[in-house]
């Protein structure tokens, strides 16, 4: 049997337009349909979900914030809780004291003896008082504290000298038949006894520094 196609060809392409046009306007609607739903579950999310959850933790903030409120002396809890913490990092940065002792004795001639040490860690100063036999062994504790200078273990050393001890002044002196008496004022720099940093002094040999007690009235 044979079939003759008996339309057109501008009819056929009308027919194939006009079923494009059809596909492309379900295409649209469905397309549409998709962005109007999207939009509505949009809107009742921000719309309904969302105020109940700001509602909820604004309930949650206010119940707990009452909760709070009844604690008995809750500043005073807290202000000793911050405290606390500030104790270790107050505790790190503490200068270490004990070294003092050891600098002091390392510096000191072996004529002299001490009956007044006096520090001030917040302003870096030292106030040193004694006894020695002559004038000469003052002046050499004047000058051996010029000239200490300190190192740092594992830190290599620069060109330029760094001293241990600065603005040294003799800021009194006298003598009687026993012998004579000092006052020495000076500025240290805080390095020397930072907890972080393993620190010596280097004492000029003029020192003569042999005591192990430089107290007066203490051997």
């Amino acid at each position: 049997m044979v079939q003759f196609n008996l339309l057109p060809d501008v009819k056929l392409e009308y027919v194939k337009t006009q079923r494009t046009k059809h596909f492309l306007t379900l295409i649209s609607i469905a397309v549409s349909a998709a962005g109007i739903a999207i939009l509505l579950i949009a809107i009742v999310t921000v719309d309904i979900v969302q105020k109940k959850s700001l509602n909820d933790e604004n309930n949650d903030v206010m119940r707990y914030s009452a909760q709070l409120k009844g604690v008995p002396n809750l500043n005073k809890i807290l202000t000793v809780q911050n405290q606390l913490n500030t104790l270790t990092s107050l505790h790190e940065k503490k200068p270490v004291t004990s070294r003092l002792f050891t600098y002091i004795s390392e510096v000191t001639p072996s004529q002299a003896q001490l009956n007044n040490l006096d520090i001030d860690f917040g302003a870096n100063t030292i106030t040193i008082g004694g006894k020695a036999p002559t004038l000469d062994a003052i002046s050499t504790f004047t000058d051996s504290l010029k000239q200490t200078e300190y190192k740092i273990s594992g830190v290599s050393q620069t060109a330029t000298p760094v001293h241990a001890f600065t603005d040294v002044v003799l800021a009194s002196f006298g003598r009687d038949q026993d012998g004579a008496t000092f006052t020495i004022t000076c500025d240290f720099d805080p390095i020397i006894f930072n907890t972080d940093d393993n620190v010596s002094l280097s004492v000029p040999q003029s020192a003569d520094a042999t005591q192990t007690n430089v107290f007066q009235g203490s051997n």
